[in-house]
């Protein structure tokens, strides 16, 4: 299936709503879960840079399963960050919790470098994907742990269609069509690897997840 792009941020108040109201904990948990499987070692009470943070949830998650971490998330969309930031007042995380409004790759954020650099779902809304590569090797330390997740593209409408009935069926009608919509903009792993070759980063592994997910992770 030929990938559709889509707009690049979700900055409508309503949708944002949609979204810090949905249920994704079973994918967010599962982004979660997979970092530490990729890191045993685990980030200790590192810096992590969280590109595409949106609402938070995959932010504060990640935050609860790391006690002693500080994160920096940062979003282009202020109506997303806005619903993050009462979120984060809420789980009373604003001393490890830093958020930042801007567009990788001029945002302007607050440390030079971090141990880690993660996402969710920003790669498939990236007029260029380069961008997000190529800000993780700019912000990543040397030895940085790199973890992205993001949507894997199906191979038909059909295909997409499927996904939306099983896994979106009983979501507003705003997610559903955004849901759709993103799986057309997703990559499939081998896009995936060239974009990786191509940013000098070809040492990370590329590894589908689910029926709807791929990781890259590694050092940077």
């Amino acid at each position: 299936m030929e990938r559709r792009p889509e707009p690049e941020l979700m900055d409508d108040a309503a949708q944002a709503s949609a979204y810090a109201q949905a249920d994704f904990s079973e994918a967010h948990d599962r982004f979660v879960t997979l970092f530490m499987e990729c890191f045993p070692s685990g980030l200790g009470s590192g810096r992590c840079l969280d590109l595409g943070c949106g609402t938070g949830d995959v932010l504060l998650r990640f935050a609860r399963a790391h006690t002693a971490c500080r994160i920096d998330g940062v979003d282009g969309a202020e109506a997303m960050l806005a619903l993050a930031r009462q979120a984060v007042d809420a789980a009373s995380l604003q001393d490890r919790i830093r958020l930042i409004q801007g567009y990788i790759p001029g945002a302007a954020l607050p440390c030079q470098t971090y141990d880690a650099v993660i996402s969710n779902s920003l790669l498939h809304h990236l007029a260029d994907p380069a961008v997000l590569w190529e800000t993780a090797k700019r912000y990543g330390r040397s030895g940085a742990f790199l973890f992205v997740m993001d949507l894997l593209r199906p191979e038909s409408p059909e295909s997409a269609d499927a996904l939306v009935a099983r896994h979106a069926a009983d979501a507003p009608p705003v997610l559903r069509r955004d849901f759709r919509n993103s799986l057309f903009a997703a990559y499939r792993p081998d896009e995936v690897e060239a974009q990786l070759e191509a940013a000098g980063l070809s040492s990370l592994t590329v590894r589908v997840v689910s029926d709807r997910h791929w990781i890259a992770y590694g050092r940077t």
